[in-house]
C-alpha cells in the first residue's frame, strides 16, 4: 500500500476529461494498485489471500484485485481529507464502507426490501382478488417483472460487476416499459384487445432495440438515462390523465394520484449528489428507502382497481 506521507497530486485541466473518476485518476491512486497486486496478487501470496478469504467474499465474486482497489480508495480519500479537498469519486461511484460482501450495504439492503414488499403485496393480492378479475394476469405479470428487477437491484449494489450492472438497468427499463403496458391494459385494453396486443408488440420491440444497442453497440448512460426518463414521463402522464378523468366515479384512484406524484417528487433524490453519510447512505439509497412505500401504495390501488372490475363484469354478467 502507498504511504500515507504520500502527498496527493490533483488532475486539472485536459486530463479530468479521461475516462474515470477523479479518485481513480490519482497517481497515489494507481500507484498504490498496483504495488498492492504486485505485492498480494500472484504466486504464493495469491494462495494466501485465498486461504484467509472468507467464503461469502469468494462466493460474491471479490478477488484480490477488488480487495487492492478498495484498500487503495480509502488510503486516497483520507489524503484528501488530511489535505481538505473534497471527497473525490471511484470508477463513477462515491466510496462506500463494504459490509460483509455488500458493495452499497444501503442500497442493497433498501432494494431486498422493496423486492420483500412487492413479493407481501403480490401474495396478498393473489389471495383476495380471483383470477377471473379482467387486471389480473396483467396486474401478476407486473409484479413478477418488479421482483425481479428489485432482485438484480440487490445483486448489482452487493457487486458491481459489468454484467449485474446490465441486468439492473435492463430490469428497471422493463418495469417502465411493464408499467406503460399495465397502463394501457387497464385504460383502452379492456374495451379494445387487440389495441393492447399490439402495444405489447410495439413495447417488446423497443424493449429489444433498448437492450440490443446498449448490450452489441455501447453501453451509453446518457442514452439509457434519457429513454428511461422519456418512457417514464410518458407513463406519468397517462397514469394521472387517467386518473383525473375517473377520480369522481373511481374514489380509489386517488391512491394511483398520490404514487405518481411521490414518485416524481421522489425522484429529485436522483439529482442530488453528495458522499454517503457515515459511507453508507447516499441520495440513491435514500431514494431507495422511500420507494418501499410507494410500492405498498401501487399494488393496494391495483388490488382495489381488479376488485372494482370484478364486481362491474359480474353486475353486466346478472345483466345479459
Amino acid at each position: 500500500m502507498a504511504g500515507g506521507t504520500v502527498r496527493l497530486v490533483l488532475l486539472v485541466g485536459a486530463a479530468a476529461l479521461a475516462s474515470g473518476s477523479q479518485g481513480d485518476r490519482e497517481p497515489v491512486y494507481r500507484d498504490c494498485v498496483l504495488r498492492c497486486e504486485e505485492r498480494n496478487c500472484s504466486g504464493g501470496a495469491l494462495k494466501h489471500f485465498r486461504s484467509r478469504q472468507p467464503i461469502y467474499m469468494s462466493l460474491a465474486g471479490w478477488t484480490c484485485q477488488d480487495d487492492c482497489k478498495y484498500e487503495c480508495m480509502w488510503v486516497t480519500v483520507g489524503l484528501y481529507l488530511q489535505e481538505g479537498h473534497k471527497v473525490p469519486q471511484f470508477h463513477g461511484k462515491w466510496p462506500f464502507f463494504r459490509f460483509l460482501c455488500f458493495q452499497e450495504p444501503a442500497s442493497a439492503v433498501a432494494s431486498f426490501l422493496n423486492g420483500l414488499a412487492s413479493l407481501v403485496m403480490l401474495c396478498r393480492y393473489r389471495t383476495s382478488v380471483p383470477a377471473s378479475s379482467p387486471m389480473y394476469p396483467t396486474c401478476v405479470a407486473f409484479a413478477w417483472v418488479s421482483l425481479n428487477a428489485w432482485f438484480w437491484s440487490t445483486v448489482f449494489h452487493t457487486r458491481d460487476t459489468d454484467v449485474t450492472e446490465k441486468m439492473d438497468y435492463f430490469c428497471a427499463s422493463t418495469v417502465i416499459l411493464h408499467s406503460v403496458y399495465l397502463c394501457c391494459v387497464r385504460t383502452v385494453g379492456l374495451q379494445r384487445p387487440a389495441v393492447a396486443s399490439a402495444f405489447r408488440a410495439l413495447l417488446l420491440l423497443m424493449l429489444t432495440a433498448h437492450v440490443s444497442y446498449l448490450s452489441l453497440v455501447r453501453f451509453d448512460y446518457g442514452y439509457n438515462l434519457a429513454a428511461n426518463v422519456a418512457i417514464g414521463l410518458v407513463n406519468a402522464a397517462w397514469w394521472l390523465t387517467w386518473c383525473l378523468r375517473n377520480r369522481q366515479r373511481l374514489p380509489h384512484v386517488h391512491k394511483c394520484i398520490v404514487v405518481v406524484l411521490l414518485l416524481q417528487g421522489l425522484s429529485l433524490l436522483e439529482l442530488l449528489d453528495f458522499p454517503p453519510l457515515f459511507w453508507v447512505l447516499d441520495a440513491h439509497a435514500i431514494w431507495h428507502v422511500s420507494t418501499i412505500p410507494v410500492h405498498v401504495l401501487f399494488f393496494s390501488f391495483l388490488e382495489d382497481d381488479s376488485l372494482y372490475l370484478l364486481k362491474e363484469s359480474e353486475a353486466k354478467f346478472k345483466l345479459d
